[in-house]
């Protein structure tokens, strides 16, 4: 069993950038490790080998992906320059990835020959495949991870996309008893995450959460995707929703409405959010709760995708195949199996047991 986890990223935008920037930064600098959960032992962010990067940005086709992560329209916070990672950026196809207004962004030559996907993945020894493809790319998402299953590599789904809770995908990774880990990653500390919180603490409370809002605008490419062509309607609301309300007793009476509501370019990679929760307190006495956020949206998701890799390398080393749902409920917003976080914890630290 090699120590390493040889990774593939599928997508090459402001979430590779962090996570690749981070990563390499924590290699040099080991006392400031901040983000990545503790408890997950059996790897750590030095076991990390970045070996193969996928997108259809001619700007970034073949690339080192050190070079690629600062490609426009990137525009994550810059952390750490890394040095040569020795890892390719290969031409991907695009199907419906760049159905949206992000295509007057991507520059893209459509006479590149097209890569055999499975063969490179192969060649590379990659462990764990990660999809980071726009919100919308359902095609495309389906195509890379059934590549990357045919090729033996767990999969780590951080988009919105339904794999996990695809039917067709997921009995794909149980014949092939390939970890699979997904749909759509929860940031660390990000809106929905906080209001999932928020929103659960009104019934272990006692209290009836009424109504809610949650209203999210930034300047990366994500948002420039979600607001055009109806992405934000692909899958995105639907999972951020299910996070926030599915636990609650009176889901079904709950008026709830999330939404991206502007593109705003010179915000860059820093998300903003509102959130308002008004409810009922004893004697059906009112309550409201107002929260605002800022955040570099690139580094939010990095982290979770760090430790979901490191489990879907676990679960592959434990030959754990099909779907991993303590690690989806923990790191995703929609996961086949909806659990309260601390429970969701609990049951993948005893996965990961080596007991």
């Amino acid at each position: 069993m090699s120590k390493n986890i040889n990774i593939a990223l599928v997508g090459i935008g402001n979430v590779a950038s962090a996570l690749i920037q981070g990563i390499e930064y924590y290699k040099l600098n080991p006392s400031e490790k901040l983000g990545i959960l503790p408890e997950i032992t059996q790897y750590d962010v030095e076991d990390f080998n970045f070996s193969l990067g996928i997108d259809v940005n001619k700007e970034k086709v073949d690339k080192d992906l050190s070079e690629a992560i600062f490609i426009k329209p990137n525009c994550a916070e810059f952390l750490h320059k890394p040095k040569c990672l020795d890892a390719r950026v290969i031409g991907g196809s695009i199907l419906d990835g760049l159905d949206s207004d992000i295509k007057n962004y991507i520059p893209v030559d459509e006479s590149f020959e097209k890569t055999d996907i499975q063969t490179e993945l192969i060649n590379n020894k990659i462990d764990v495949v990660v999809i980071l493809l726009p919100t919308g790319s359902q095609k495309a998402a389906e195509f890379y991870t059934k590549e990357a299953i045919s090729a033996g590599c767990a999969v780590v789904n951080g988009m919105p996309a339904l794999l996990a809770n695809n039917k067709e995908i997921v009995s794909l990774a149980e014949q092939k008893n390939i970890p699979l880990i997904g749909d759509d990653v929860k940031s660390q500390i990000g809106a929905t995450i906080i209001h999932r919180s928020l929103s659960n603490l009104f019934p272990m409370r006692g209290a009836i959460m009424d109504r809610t809002i949650q209203l999210d605008w930034g300047g990366d490419m994500d948002f420039c995707n979600l607001l055009s062509n109806g992405r934000y309607e692909q899958g995105k609301r639907q999972s951020k929703t299910g996070s926030v309300i599915d636990h609650l007793p009176n889901k079904n009476s709950v008026d709830v409405q999330i939404s991206a509501v502007d593109y705003i370019p010179f915000l860059k990679n820093q998300k903003e959010a509102y959130t308002r929760i008004e409810g009922r307190i004893f004697g059906g006495k009112n309550v409201r709760i107002d929260v605002t956020m800022q955040v570099q949206d690139g580094y939010n998701s990095a982290g979770i995708v760090a430790d979901m890799i490191r489990v879907a390398k676990i679960a592959k080393d434990k030959n754990l195949g099909g779907v991993i749902h303590p690690a989806c409920s923990f790191f995703n917003k929609k996961p086949p199996i909806q659990t309260e976080d601390d429970t969701a914890k609990k049951e993948l630290l005893n996965l990961l047991s080596d007991k």
